[in-house]
């Protein structure tokens, strides 16, 4: 049915790829010619020309009046004793330190201010401390309580007013933050304006920033086993970079530390801690022995401008005690869950007072020389190298607050007294009495606490909680040609 069969190749050509195949083609093309010519171009013609001024007249000299007759035989009579008279005159010392001021002069005292806050007024508060900022335009008061009271459920405040405002109003701080407890001490940072450094009556210390409207709190301690357990008596700024913050607080049971400032957290964080124990404290002639193993109480502190390593402290007890923040000496403490081993900071003591150290100051002009007052009325200028006085003045019969050395006059310093006056002293006049006495008008209210400005204002805050500004006399603030020789020679004087 199906047979093989066998057929010849078929073969067909694709016209596929000769269809796609595309034509190519050389061609030439070329742009229009490009036309070029050269041209050249003058300036108007310029001409020279002169030009004279009329010829000078000479003006006929005029004929000066002859000498009077007998003036040159006058003249060379009072000729000799003319000489001898400015001879002696240029050895005279009677016009030594004067100096002639064509500026406009404040001739008295005068209170440019009167600030306080109503609400911590009308509950009783005090005005415990003042600082000016860096730029010397905003001043700062801490509100507390010296006096007996309920400290530890009364709350406080910290209040700033800036004096450049054109719209002052002494009753209305600028700025006004709460705290839980009452504020013993407040610092402005010597180069951050808004910064304020300020130690409670429960032991913390905070940093707060001005700036910051809705939570002014920099960065705090809290209540940690670093913290102090009595009342913060000082808060000092330790001079460092501007990036590292660093704060030194002193409380009544003993304890100096040192705290580095976290902005970033928030906190404050124990770096350096001292404490200050009778029995490892440098005796010296003039101070008798007392039991071992006691805490000496810390009331006021200062930094020595000139020495970073070098600070005092003013205790309880009248000892006033150089201090250095590099001593290795272990403190005599037991050990009560501190993050750091205690130091005992006293290399030095000075002769005791009669009762507590109130307030202590570093002479700015001087690196030897500080003074310090409390509650026996008098006001000691001792040199760190002596243990006793170069110098006691009676400032008062009652207590003395605080002492400040004045920014300008190498020797004039400023204290207050538990009588609300504010005395000024010259140690150029060699005199034991005040140069100048301002009566504050506050009903015989003590005065806490005072502050010169970059401006040579002073600030004074007082026990009804008000705090004075005062424009001071140029007799105050213009600083003589020799002051700091007669500084130099009170410093180098000995004590008897």
């Amino acid at each position: 049915m199906f047979t093989h069969e066998s057929l010849d190749v078929v073969g067909v050509q694709s016209s596929w790829k000769t269809s796609h195949q595309r034509a190519q083609e050389s061609k030439t093309c070329q742009t229009k010619p490009v036309h070029t010519a050269e041209a050249e171009a003058q300036v108007r013609s310029v001409r020279d020309c002169g030009a004279q001024t009329d010829p000078h007249e000479q003006l006929p000299q005029p004929q000066l009046p002859s000498d009077p007759p007998g003036l040159e035989d006058f003249l060379r009579r009072v000729e000799g004793v003319v000489i001898r008279e400015l001879v002696k005159n240029s050895k005279s010392h009677a016009f030594d330190g004067f100096e002639v001021n064509w500026a406009d002069q404040h001739q008295t005292v005068s209170c440019l201010y009167c600030l306080g806050h109503p609400d911590a007024q009308q509950r009783g508060l005090q005005v415990t401390s003042v600082s000016w900022n860096c730029t010397g335009s905003v001043i700062a008061c801490a509100y507390g309580r010296v006096d007996n009271g309920d400290w530890s459920t009364e709350r406080s405040c910290v209040c700033t007013w800036n004096l450049d405002r054109s719209r002052l109003n002494p009753k209305q701080p600028d700025t006004v933050i709460d705290t839980a407890t009452p504020v013993m001490c407040v610092s402005f940072h010597p180069l951050r304006p808004s910064l304020i450094a300020g130690g409670l009556y429960s032991g913390e210390v905070i940093v707060w920033d001005t700036s910051r409207t809705q939570d002014p709190v920099f960065a705090q301690t809290g209540m940690s086993p670093d913290t102090h357990r009595e009342p913060v008596y000082e808060v000092k700024w330790v001079p460092g970079t501007r990036r590292e913050l660093a704060v030194l607080s002193a409380c009544s049971g003993g304890r100096v530390l040192l705290w580095s400032v976290d902005g970033v957290e928030g906190k404050l964080t124990l770096t350096s801690g001292y404490a200050l124990v009778r029995q490892q404290v440098p005796q010296s002639s003039s101070v008798s022995k007392t039991s071992s193993g006691t805490n000496i109480g810390v009331t006021s502190l200062t930094l020595s401008p000139w020495d970073t390593d070098t600070f005092l402290v003013g205790s309880e007890g009248g000892m006033v005690l150089k201090c250095s923040f590099s001593s290795q000496t272990v403190a005599a403490v037991p050990p009560d869950g501190e993050s750091v081993t205690l130091r005992s900071p006293a290399q030095f003591s000075f002769s005791p007072r009669g009762g507590p150290i109130h307030s202590l100051h570093f002479s700015p002009f001087h690196r030897n020389l500080f003074v310090s007052v409390g509650t026996d009325g008098l006001a000691h200028v001792h040199s760190i190298l002596q243990p006793r006085p170069l110098l006691t003045l009676r400032v008062s019969d009652s207590y003395v607050f605080g002492v400040r050395w004045s920014p300008v006059r190498p020797l004039v310093f400023a204290a207050v007294t538990g009588q609300g006056l504010v005395q000024v002293f010259n140690l150029g006049r060699r005199s034991l009495r005040p140069t100048a006495t301002i009566d504050q008008n506050t009903g015989g209210q003590p005065a806490f606490c005072l502050e010169f400005s970059p401006q040579q204002l002073l600030a004074v805050g007082n026990a009804e909680g008000s705090v004075k500004i005062w424009q001071l006399s140029a007799e105050l603030t213009e600083q003589g040609s020799k002051e700091t020789v007669v500084l130099e020679q009170l410093a180098n004087e000995v004590a008897e």
